[in-house]
């Protein structure tokens, strides 16, 4: 009897001591992805570009020489909306903010895989509002 009143509590405290802890859930925005509330909460952007420049800056980074030959090469992303070529970094100052959903960087492996060997500087994937 007086065994068992010890032995409660010392598998009690076994039992605690082993279970996971509690973490709060991850707050930090996707550094690949940029989205819908960051989009309408982003105010004074205009352009798509403005949107990119203000919360993901390094989306637009230079990623390097993707050729031996720098005529054919693409050091940035290119730019695709709603899955369909667009063009490059600079047509993103035509896209107005207010036709932006989500913003979503692929980098070379990925942009390869997803959109053809063209897109070895990555892609900067914008969906649109339909």
């Amino acid at each position: 009897m007086i065994a068992a009143r010890w032995l409660s509590p010392i598998i009690f405290a076994a039992l605690s001591a082993c279970s996971s802890p509690r973490l709060a859930p991850d707050t930090r925005p996707n550094p690949q992805l940029i989205t819908e509330e960051e989009v309408l909460a982003a105010l004074g952007a205009t352009t798509a570009y403005e949107l990119i420049h203000n919360l993901r800056p390094n989306f637009l980074t230079y990623r390097g020489e993707t050729s031996f030959d720098k005529r054919t090469s693409t050091p940035y992303p290119n730019v695709y909306v709603d899955d369909q070529p667009f063009g490059s970094i600079s047509i993103l100052q035509s896209i107005p903010a207010s036709d932006v959903s989500t913003i979503r960087l692929y980098r070379s492996g990925e942009a390869m895989t997803k959109y053809g060997t063209g897109n070895a500087g990555g892609v900067i994937a914008i969906s649109t509002r339909h």
